[in-house]
């Protein structure tokens, strides 16, 4: 006879009283199940649509209303997996994802991701875990090295390293250590004077950080680029800018240039940039979460001139480093500044090896106490293929990147918005495709001509961002490709960026076309 719990429930006795959550003989087997089930979904992604094409709300109509009582078994799991998770995932290890910046996976990057998570330590400091911390000291600099930093970031000399989650978490760090830094100097009551600068191409994570960090909403500066400057930022608006500020009794606290930008992977002049910086007595931390990786080739280390000027440096190399989310690589030239922000020392943590001053506790290089042992997975990377492969890997998707450069161009219908620096491209449909033709502009009638030719051109490339954004909208509802867009002075670009591990010429090349065919139905859709 079944036994009945109290609430009537049958107890499944073998689940609960013989069953180990980590029985190792059970864990080899479903192992095994999990590593046979991803080695088939990346036989097959290419399969796949590449967006998502479900609609909002689809998964709660699918799945249960509760937690079941029992367990289940694996097998049954993994076939919801197959059938409910798979359509609602934007597949970002397809070769045919061109969306936002690649987030890179590998061999190496999926199993020291999965050794970390079986030996599942919590490093919040050395005693915690002395390999974890001392892993990461040591992948930090080998990077660091890769990169060509100079000593003063590196362990190696005065500096230091520390594995964040994402870009977000090293900007808000390196900001709440110039907000202490500056306030320690001038007085905390000061705080709604501290301005914090970034241009309007750089990511959004500044102005979040900023926004946690205390600075008051309208001491945020995003100093406008132009076409001209290919959307860096220029050092004389900037210094115009803090010029103002000072003028209006503020303090310059902080720069954040980048290498690399999201919109159009913009470099920023770093060495100019930092001077400017230095004579107000700011901190700059220089973004490169996307083309940083890029760096260590020789030919790409150019872009980096001048971060000897920098206080602190990151990129992501969960993006283009075969690296699995998340690893955000943070250097430091002061890591005493970031410690003194951010450490706490409560009783239960006190240890004889921290007062001993000889060892590193990351927990005080953070946001959070606890943390996982990322610089296993970055270790196996750099171990598993070396700086030349690495190397290899980033330098065949900036030739896939030329090759759709080459195919832009060689079609007439089209422009490049904006000279590519890495693996991106930037295009667009151009205004006289559709039919437009931009009226000469009168240099002898005065501001009246001069004022409508300007008036009609907005009006132009206003229709023409509309036709691009269509354009878009329609090759990514195909499923075939997933693409993104920028709007760059107020001209609105298709990104298309190489990056996805598995992508080969045959991608980009069927990617071409799909953008062909779809511009040509849709421009004789319009032109009629």
């Amino acid at each position: 006879m079944a036994t009945l719990n109290f609430d009537g429930h049958e107890i499944n006795h073998s689940s609960i009283f013989n069953n180990n959550p980590l029985d190792p003989e059970e864990f080899r087997r479903q192992g095994h199940m999990m590593i046979d089930f991803l080695a088939d979904y990346f036989l097959d992604v290419e399969k796949y649509p590449v967006r998502s094409q479900v609609a909002p709300g689809y998964l709660r109509q699918r799945l249960p209303e509760s937690t079941p009582y029992n367990p289940e078994p694996i097998e049954t799991i993994l076939q919801d997996v197959q059938e409910h998770i798979i359509p609602g995932l934007t597949h970002w290890q397809s070769p045919n994802f061109f969306a936002y910046f690649q987030c890179t996976s590998s061999t190496a990057g999926f199993l020291g991701e999965m050794l970390s998570a079986g030996f599942n330590v919590v490093g919040f400091n050395w005693i915690a875990s002395p390999a974890a911390t001392e892993l990461e000291t040591i992948v930090v600099d080998w990077l660091g090295e890769m990169l060509m930093l100079p000593k003063s970031f590196l362990f190696s000399g005065n500096g230091g390293g520390v594995l964040q989650g994402t870009t977000c978490e090293a900007i808000l760090c390196t900001l709440a250590a110039a907000r202490d830094q500056m306030l320690s100097k001038i007085g905390t009551d000061n705080i709604k004077k501290l301005v914090v600068y970034g241009s309007d191409q750089t990511h959004s994570a500044l102005q979040k950080a900023a926004k946690i960090a205390g600075i008051h909403p309208k001491n945020f500066r995003a100093v406008r680029t132009t076409k001209s400057t290919s959307f860096a930022l220029s050092p004389d608006s900037l210094q115009s800018q803090i010029r103002k500020d000072i003028e209006a009794g503020l303090v310059p606290l902080f720069l954040c240039a980048t290498v690399g930008t999201t919109s159009t992977s913009a470099v920023d002049p770093l060495g100019s940039l930092c001077q400017v910086a230095k004579d107000y007595g700011m901190w700059v931390h220089v973004d490169a979460a996307y083309a940083g990786s890029a760096c260590i080739c020789p030919e790409f280390r150019h872009f980096m001139d001048g971060v000897e000027g920098a206080n602190s440096f990151s990129l992501n190399a969960h993006k283009w480093f075969l690296t699995t989310l998340d690893c955000c690589c943070l250097w430091v030239k002061d890591p005493s500044a970031l410690i003194k922000s951010l450490s706490t020392n409560p009783e239960f943590l006190r240890n004889k090896a921290t007062e001993s001053r000889q060892v590193v506790d990351y927990k005080d290089w953070q946001i959070t106490l606890s943390r996982r042992f990322r610089a296993l997975k970055l270790w196996f990377v750099l171990r598993s293929y070396g700086v030349a492969n690495l190397r290899k890997f980033m330098r065949s998707h900036v030739e896939m990147a030329k090759l759709f450069e080459g195919l832009v161009a060689m079609d007439k219908r089209f422009e490049i918005v904006v000279p590519r620096n890495f693996a991106m491209v930037c295009f667009r449909v151009l205004p006289k495709a559709m039919g437009m033709r931009k009226p000469k502009q009168s240099h002898q009638n005065g501001n009246a001509e001069n004022g409508h030719y300007k008036v009609v051109v907005e009006k132009e490339e206003g229709s023409s961002n509309e036709v691009n954004e269509k354009l878009l909208e329609s090759i990514n509802m195909s499923g075939r490709v997933f693409m993104t867009h920028a709007v760059v002075g107020n001209v609105y670009a298709i990104r298309f960026a190489v990056g996805a591990t598995l992508v080969e010429e045959r991608h980009v090349i069927m990617a071409w076309k799909l953008v062909q065919e779809h511009a040509t139905a849709i421009l004789s859709t319009n032109s009629q």
